[in-house]
Parts: structure tokens; sequence; C-alpha cells
């Protein structure tokens, strides 16, 4: 991986690094919640519902985050949401000490967790928005596919290699420290965001916000390439949410592993994402943006097959590696056709739209995975219902690739710009 561009721009090293402590915090509380929703139940539906919640912003406001972040600065859009998710998670700091699980009704519980991982996302949309359309103002068109490609790697290492495991140390310290943890690299990342000095963008003259939204949608209407990849992005969520939601159950019950175990579990899915990071912008230029996509699906395919297969940990640890790597491949292609491709003027708002398929999935997907384990328990068996959700999203995108080799064409990068 060059550090050119990390070590010559200065604008893009503070961003990278907001990325990375921000993705640390992320990666500690993507083992805490869900552990501590298992804390509180055993029932696969209800801890669904946490993920459900955590992911239901992006289905309800990704599309108004897109004219806002057209609208106002960036910058400042980033700092006050990483501010936002300091204030809310330190306010589950405070209920864990109030009343420690397991402790009081499991559903009221988990309805509080929900609020708070609603609120979470609900932030999580605004500032993952507004970063994806500084990056075209921060470098050159020419490097987006290596400043992306760095900034998911270092991201990865913080958020799946450095934080799962690191979570599994502080609850074993104490389930309340990984949340104190997680607000401490909100307030860092805001700092180290603010230190930015992004080149004044003159904001297009303001309109009703009816208009300007739906200028986002026609431009992506009319081409045709990008709303397909935006849906197929959302199958993809989808069976991705159905699957990961359950994976702290399926690590328990059928792996018997702790949260040491499961944090590790998660690692090395991070290997994956770093090794996709590093390799893909290469590959990508080597092979070209609809053979690379079409690459990703079938391994996506073939690491959920495995892992409902699986047997050891072992097992699940590679495939969980083969499809962090194949969705950083398939991210470094379509992201960086879209900030080439999409007006300036328009990014934010596109992006939207193209986030509202494509990431407005992930709660339904959620849900999807608990209601099937759920309702597939009582005649086959805890174990086989754990498995069925990956067995069906493994499936699902196996169709979706060849829906893909069928209708899927990307332009060279010339043909982008």
């Amino acid at each position: 991986m060059s550090l050119s561009l990390i070590l010559e721009n200065r604008n893009y090293r503070w961003l990278v690094s907001a990325s990375a402590v921000s993705n640390l915090g992320d990666g500690v509380s993507a083992l805490a919640f869900p552990w501590l929703a298992s804390l509180i139940t055993r029932d696969p539906l209800l801890i669904s519902l946490t993920a459900v919640a955590a992911r239901l912003p992006w289905f309800l406001f990704t599309l108004p985050a897109g004219v806002w972040t057209d609208r106002i600065d960036r910058r400042s859009l980033m700092v006050r949401a990483d501010l936002f998710r300091m204030v809310v998670t330190l306010g589950v700091v405070v209920m864990v000490l109030a009343a420690p699980p397991p402790v009081g009704s499991p559903a009221m519980a988990i309805a509080a967790l929900c609020a708070v991982a609603f609120l979470l996302g609900s932030a999580e949309v605004l500032r993952d928005n507004a970063a994806q359309t500084v990056l075209p103002a921060v470098v050159a068109r020419e490097d987006l596919e290596s400043a992306n490609g760095q900034m998911w790697s270092i991201e990865t290492i913080a958020g799946h290699f450095i934080g799962p495991p690191l979570a599994g140390v502080l609850i074993a310290l104490a389930l309340p420290v990984p949340f104190g943890f997680d607000a401490l690299t909100f307030a860092l990342a805001a700092a180290l965001v603010w230190l930015m000095v992004v080149p004044v963008r003159v904001a297009p003259a303001r309109r009703s916000f009816r208009v300007e939204l739906v200028e986002g949608l026609r431009w992506i209407w009319a081409h045709v390439l990008i709303w397909r990849l935006a849906i197929m992005l959302g199958v993809i969520n989808a069976c991705f949410m159905a699957s990961v939601t359950m994976l702290v159950l399926f690590s328990q019950d059928v792996l018997g592993l702790g949260s040491v175990g499961y944090g590790l579990l998660l690692t090395a899915g991070a290997f994956g994402g770093v090794t996709g990071g590093i390799v893909a912008p290469r590959l990508a230029r080597w092979l070209g943006g609809t053979v690379s996509l079409r690459i990703a699906l079938a391994a996506m395919a073939v690491s959920l097959a495995l892992t409902g297969a699986a047997t050891a940990p072992w097992i699940v640890a590679l495939a969980l590696f083969t499809e962090s790597a194949a969705g950083m491949l398939w991210n470094v292609v379509t992201v960086s056709l879209r900030q080439r491709t999409i007006p300036d003027d328009l990014l934010g708002r596109v992006n939207s739209v193209y986030r509202f398929f494509g990431w407005g999935m992930m709660p339904l997907g959620a849900l999807a995975g608990g209601i099937l384990v759920t309702w597939l328990e009582p005649g086959s068996g805890r174990e086989a219902a754990l498995r069925a959700p990956y067995f069906v999203g493994a499936a699902i995108i196996a169709i979706l690739g060849v829906i893909g080799i069928l209708i899927l064409r990307l332009p060279d990068r010339k043909q982008a710009t």
C-alpha cells in the first residue's frame, strides 16, 4: 500500500485518521452491542431488533441526508454527527451502570437498546454520506481508487481487526467499559475532522426540499448502471445483515465460543477487508470493473455457503475473510465509479438515493434473519435454524451473480470521467 497520499496530503491524512479512530470505536461497539443484547435475552427475534433499529435510519433518513449534505458544509456535518454519537454512547454507559443485565424486563431493556441504536444509526447516515462526498474534494480524481482502498483498509484494521478482540478484553474488565471507549473515539474523530481545511465549495442555490430531492432521483433514474448497482447492493446487504445479525448466536450456540472467540471471528473478517483494500485497486485496474464485480459476487456466495456448512471456527474465519475481501473489491469499484461519474453539486443527493436502495434493505435483512431462525427452530432445531440464513443468503447472491453476468457492463475509467 502506497503511503504517499497520506504523507503528502494533509487533509486526506486528517480524514483517514478520523475514520480510523471512529471505526476503532465502531469495531468495539460492533461486538459490545450484540453481546449486551445476548446477555439481556436469548430470543433471536429480539436480538435481531437491535440490528434493525441500527439500520432503519438508512431506510428512513438516507434521502433527506443527501439534500442536507449538498446544502451545508460537509466537514461541519461530520463533526456534529460524531459529537452527537459521543453523547448518545455515553448514555449507554449510564444505562448499563444503572441497570446491569440481566435485570428487569428483557423486552423493556431491548427496547431501550433499540432506541440507542436508532439514534446512533441516524447520526451515522449523515456522517457517512458526508464523508464519502467530501473525498473527491480532498484527493485528485485519478487517486480515488487508491484513496478509497487505503481508507477502507485502515478502517478495516481499526474497526474489524483491532476493535472486536479489544472489545472482548474490555467486556471482561466491565460491561460499561467498551461503550465509554467508543464515546472517546467519537470525540477524537470529531476533533480530527475539525482540523481539516477543505477547499471552499460553492453550494447550489437553495430551492424547495422536494425539488432538490427529485433532481437526485431523476439523475440516478437516467443512469441505468448506477441504479442497477444500487439495487444489487441492497440485495447483498440484506443477505449480509440476515447472516451477521445471527452470528453472535451462531458463534455461541453452534461453535461454542465466548466473547473473545467471537471477536477473533470478526478479526478474521478484518484480515479479508485489509487484504481486499490493498489488492482491490490493482485488481480492478487489471481485470476491469465488470469482471471484478462478477468475482466479488461469486466469492460472497461461496463464503456464505461455507459458513452455513461450517463445523469448526476456523472454517467460519476463512469464510468471513473471503466475504470481507470480496465486499472490499465491490466497494472500491462501485464507490469510485460513483465519485467519478456524479457531478459534485448532485453528489450528496445521488449518493443518498443510491444508499437508500443499497443500505435501506439492511434493516429488512436483519429482521428477516431473526424471523427465519425463530420460524425454523421449533421444527428443525436450534443449530439447523441458525445455519439457515447463511444458506438462503448464498442462494440469493448466487442468483444475483447470474443476473450480474447478463446485465452488468461497467465503463472503463476514461469513459467514466
